[in-house]
């Protein structure tokens, strides 16, 4: 599902990534553990395309990510790339179910389609009932489900989460990656994840440390 060889990227002069060699098959969760500086969100951004590398190929789908730019890179992001991150960034005048629905109508789909599937997504994660509530009227873990589901609604080839329980309680937390794991099995969705927590970073299928810039 995703291939990455030698990807190194320097900021002002100083080495960030210094060669880091990753790869995720399908239906797999990957966490990525390490200390802060270590480079893990940094190799995050440059996989989902947000960031560029200094060198190094990057293979997502089977479509090599140095051959798309501008619009195609965008449209390939949107259509094969989920994103989950520490703060879930909703927009405060939509509902969570108009907040699912900005990728896929983005995207140009149907927006009968879309909101259909929002609503499924919204059911699987529980959240059914609260469609129509606006972010501040959501708890922090709903939030996060709903970005979640966001992340989903265009049946992603990947899900890249950055610290994405970091700004929950250790109960939201646990739930949330629970959630990941039923949505690998359910869904086969698959997710490349970065978290400082060794504990739930344990349920995922694979666990890759890095340091110092270097998978080790």
């Amino acid at each position: 599902m995703l291939q990455a060889i030698g990807i190194t990227k320097k900021y002002e002069g100083l080495a960030v990534l210094k060669g880091v060699d990753i790869s995720v098959g399908k239906s797999e969760i990957v966490s990525i553990v390490g200390s802060s500086g270590a480079g893990k969100s940094t190799l995050l951004h440059i996989l989902g395309t947000l960031d560029t590398p200094d060198s190094g190929n990057i293979v997502i789908a089977n479509q090599p990510l140095d051959l798309l730019q501008g619009r195609k890179l965008a449209a390939f992001r949107n259509k094969h790339i989920g994103f989950v991150f520490q703060f879930h960034h909703l927009l405060p005048e939509f509902t969570a179910i108009e907040n699912i629905c900005i990728p896929g109508w983005i995207a140009g789909r149907s927006k009968r389609e879309v909101k259909t599937e929002a609503s499924k997504l919204l059911d699987i994660l529980g959240l059914g009932a609260r469609a129509g509530n606006k972010p501040q009227q959501l708890s922090g873990g709903e939030q996060q489900r709903v970005a979640v589901a966001r992340a989903l609604i265009n049946n992603p080839s990947i899900v890249f989460a950055d610290e994405p329980t970091g700004n929950l309680d250790s109960e939201n937390a646990k739930a949330l990656h629970h959630l990941f794991v039923e949505l690998r099995n359910t869904l086969q969705q698959t997710f490349l994840i970065v978290t400082h927590n060794q504990e739930l970073a344990a349920m995922s299928n694979r666990i890759v440390y890095m340091k110092d810039g270097l998978i080790v």
